[in-house]
């Protein structure tokens, strides 16, 4: 199948799923509805729930397990963007091309509502029809991955590196592994799982996983300064207006491409297991390395 033919219908479901589980409410909550859909359905790459149902896929497993839990992850990393775009974090104005949540609703419903999609993360995972030992290997991992010693962990460090030249690279890469790439393993580990992965299939698609997602946190730091502020839909140059630590500042541009595309061809050489089964998670390794957005 073709790939953009292909990676549209996964986001389809996507879509559909996020529209319904989180729907308009006529109660006296109504806003704080309002606000999560506001953010969870203003677009995005949907790449999260994407790679959890390719992986699943390329396994030969049903697609509605993975559009459900993947659309859980996806939940959560909606609700960090909205905490992370907090004036007590990393302040911006613009998500997605649109006005942050809390320009639109104000900071206490803009925490409100990231808090309630983390919520309701864990609420679908609850509620999906996946067989229990499954529903639990995801909902452990899914756990970490968002927790202290995941994301939340990688934002700690990140906020504490702010305006301090002196992170090493060690230190960098734990940081990205943390904040962005944990959300990315841990949803192509639920795919593994929900597609009945072998052990060596399930290391071999970590590996995959994780050089991706320090892969496209580089792809992100060399956007920060070379993107389209149209495309992004957010200002470039937020990293340096906040006196950040990223792999360009370390590492320059050039270098930086070095790196992401080693990350790219690391990524992929993990699949070599999977042979023509792979091919979409290949093209999508090409497509995370390519995108101006």
């Amino acid at each position: 199948m073709d790939f953009i033919k292909q990676f549209s219908d996964y986001t389809e479901k996507i879509e559909e799923y996020l529209d319904d589980v989180v729907p308009l409410a006529d109660n006296y909550q109504s806003e704080i509805y309002e606000a999560m859909r506001y953010s969870l359905l203003s677009g995005g790459k949907r790449i999260r729930p994407v790679l959890c149902m390719a992986v699943c896929d390329m396994l030969g497993g049903s697609l509605s397990e993975p559009t459900v839990i993947g659309s859980a992850i996806e939940c959560i990393h909606t609700y960090s963007l909205i905490h992370d775009d907090l004036p007590c974090m990393d302040n911006d104005d613009f998500r997605r091309g649109k006005p942050t949540n809390h320009k639109v609703y104000g900071e206490t419903t803009a925490l409100l509502a990231g808090d309630g999609l983390l919520n309701k993360a864990f609420e679908i995972i609850g509620n999906a029809d996946v067989p229990d030992d499954k529903k639990i290997l995801c909902l452990m991992n899914i756990s970490t991955a968002s927790g202290v010693d995941g994301m939340i962990g990688g934002q700690v460090i990140d906020l504490k590196n702010e305006k301090n030249a002196d992170v090493s690279v060690e230190e960098l890469k734990t940081m990205h592994s943390l904040k962005t790439g944990a959300l990315i393993d841990t949803a192509a580990y639920c795919g593994a799982v929900l597609g009945g992965a072998t052990e060596t299939e399930i290391t071999a698609i970590k590996e995959f996983s994780s050089a991706l997602g320090l892969a496209f946190q580089v792809k992100d730091d060399i956007l920060d300064y070379t993107g389209n502020e149209e495309l992004l839909g957010k200002p470039v140059g937020s990293d340096a207006e906040n006196e950040k630590v990223t792999f360009v500042t370390l590492f320059g541009i050039e270098k930086s491409e070095e790196i992401l595309n080693e990350l790219t061809e690391k990524a992929k050489s993990a699949l070599d297991i999977f042979g023509d089964k792979a091919e979409f998670l290949l093209e999508f390794a090409d497509f995370l390395l390519e995108r101006s957005y």
